[in-house]
Parts: C-alpha cells; structure tokens; sequence
C-alpha cells in the first residue's frame, strides 16, 4: 500500500524511502532501481578532490542516463565542502543544463546539499532560475540541531537529519539519530524532514514516522543489493557484520563513519572543528590526494587499505537482495508496525 507524506507529495514518489548519496562513487543504476520501485533515487557527485575526473560531466551523463532508464522522480547530491572545487560551479551549472533538459527538469525533483553549506546552492542565480519554473526542492544534510538551525536560516526547502549511527560525513557532536529527531522536531516542527542514519527495516522506517519525519534515507541498506555499483567484495561485508564493526574517524571532509579495517583503524578523530581546521592549513595537495584515493581504494575492491563506508545499520542487514525486494519488505514491515502500535491506543 503507498504512504502519503508530506516527503512523498512534495517529490512525487510512491513509498517514503530515499537512497543516501554515496559520494564519491557511482550510483547511476542503484538510482533507476530505486525511483522505478517506488523510492526516489539519488544521483551522487563523482570524485572527491581530484582533477582526474570531471564531477560537472559525469552529473550530466548520469542524469541523461537515469532519464532514458525510467519516467520516475529523481534526485541529486552536491558537496559544499570549503575543500571542494567544483562545489560553485556544479551549484551554477547543472541547474543551467536541467534548464536546457524539459525531461530531466520535469523527472529531477530534489537536490540534496552536504558535508558544507547550505547558502552555496540558493546563491546560485539558475538554481533560483530552476525553482522558478520547476517543481525541484532543495533539502540539506543536518547532523546536529546548531546546523539544522543554520540550514533553515539558508532558506532551505527541507532536512536531511542525520545522526552518529550512519555511514559517512557526521558532525563533531555525535549525537544519534534518535535524539537528534527529537531536538529537530521540538525546534522545527513545521520543516519538512528525512530522517537518516541507522534505518533499515521497516520498524525503523515506522519510528522514523511516528518522530515527525516524513521519509528515511538509507545508504548501507542499498549498498547491499544486487544493483549497486559497488564492488562485489565491498558488497559482501555487509551482511556477515555487527553493528559494533563501524568506528568514526577523521576523514577528508570532517568526521566520517568507516568500517573497521586495517585504513580506518590507522587514522584517529579529532574532536573539535578547529582541530580540523588547522589539520587542513598544514596538509599539502600530495596529502589530500592520497587521502582521496583511500576511497577509490575500496570502491575497487580493497577492502582493507581503503576506505570502506558504512554505518552501524550493517547489523541488521543479513543478505544481498533486489532493490524492489528490500522496499516491499520494509514498506510491509513498516505497515505492520503502525498498525500494531495504532492498536495500543483504546
């Protein structure tokens, strides 16, 4: 049965269910599969620091590609990073070439901002163009209450509230999903909500409904099925894992949440943002580019240098499926759970 939320009315979907981005991989064919079965889709941005690859290119392609494969609701991500380098030019021109695309400006519903700002991308005079004439909405990624505070000052159409519990960029704060949802919903009641981070089952997915969200994001649930682009080696250490096997360390961006393995147990977390800070005025281009390669390291295959994101969901993950197959068991799941708590009420 479909849900209606105030998430699946604004974007147009079936089911409230959003693949996370996983920058700085692929994720072209895990989008079509997920928008066809009824969840939006989410096209990730392409390389992370590096001149190799062309993120403003490959967003193009991916879209033209997501559009040729299915008519359904998709979305996109863009890192706003003070580190990244295409941060202002892909906020500039891929609305422009959206613009110049009725298919994708009609089926392109959603572009998710991280691990930065959420003023970069409303700045953007053909973004603004885009939302003009477009039924696109801008949601920002939130990990704790004092960015969600700064997020909606940005005017943003939506929240991403993600906790401690999910793979890749948290804050400095560490604080779980489940408070932070809380503290959201207390403060901002009225702004539209995903919630993210620990969500994989449809219990999850009916806890995050009943604390005010209107949808969930899930990344290492979608990793593990059968149409990510993700290395089969990668893949397959989901489904033996524990939750425990995850650890926050200091990544390129900030605080980042790894599977435990030979890279991330080498690399420590720094506690504070002007740590960080000063890490990144000593660090040379040579450095930054290594650190880099640590995650093209693990999308390849080498699941012991690289980086390997993945959040503490993984323990509740226990096989590889379709994407089809894991949105029918959560959204059934999930049906299952309201009804049954509905029932407490006399």
């Amino acid at each position: 049965m479909p849900f209606e939320t105030q998430i699946t009315k604004m974007l147009g979907i079936k089911y409230p269910i959003i693949a996370a981005p996983m920058a700085p991989f692929h994720t072209t064919h895990l989008t079509v599969a997920v928008s066809e079965a009824g969840g939006l889709g989410v096209l990730s941005q392409i390389g992370l620091l590096s001149k190799d690859k062309d993120p403003i290119e490959e967003m193009k392609q991916n879209m033209q590609y997501v559009v040729e494969h299915t008519d359904k609701p998709f979305g996109f991500n863009i890192r706003t990073s003070r580190l990244e380098p295409y941060a202002k030019t892909l906020c500039d021109e891929i609305p422009e070439f959206i613009l110049d695309n009725p298919k994708i400006k009609e089926q392109c519903r959603y572009v998710l901002t991280s691990a930065g700002s959420a003023k970069v991308l409303p700045q953007s005079k053909t973004f603004q163009e885009l939302k003009e004439v477009s039924q696109i909405v801008h949601f920002h990624v939130a990990p704790a209450l004092w960015l969600a505070e700064k997020c909606v000052d940005a005017g943003v159409d939506g929240l991403v509230v993600t906790g401690s519990e999910g793979g890749g960029h948290q804050s400095y704060e560490n604080v779980s999903t489940l408070v932070l949802l809380q503290q959201v919903q207390q403060r901002f009641p009225l702004i539209p909500r995903i919630a993210c981070g620990g969500f994989a089952t449809g219990e999850g997915l009916a806890s995050a409904l009943s604390l005010g969200a209107g949808a969930i994001a899930m990344g290492s649930r979608f990793i593990a099925s059968k149409e990510c682009e993700f290395h089969e080696v990668y893949k397959n250490v989901v489904p033996p894992a524990r939750a425990p096997d995850t650890t926050l360390v200091t990544g390129i961006l900030g605080p980042i949440r790894l599977w435990k393995n030979k890279y991330s147990l080498g690399h420590n977390r720094v506690t504070k943002k002007e740590e960080k800070l000063a890490q990144e005025v000593v660090m040379s281009t040579e450095e930054l580019a290594k650190a880099a390669q640590a995650y093209d390291l693990a999308y390849q295959g080498n699941i012991h240098d690289g980086a390997v994101l993945l959040g503490q969901s993984i323990g509740l993950i226990d096989s590889i499926k379709g994407v089809a197959s894991i949105i029918d068991r959560i959204t059934q799941d999930a049906e299952r759970a309201i009804q049954k708590t509905a029932n407490l009420i006399k």
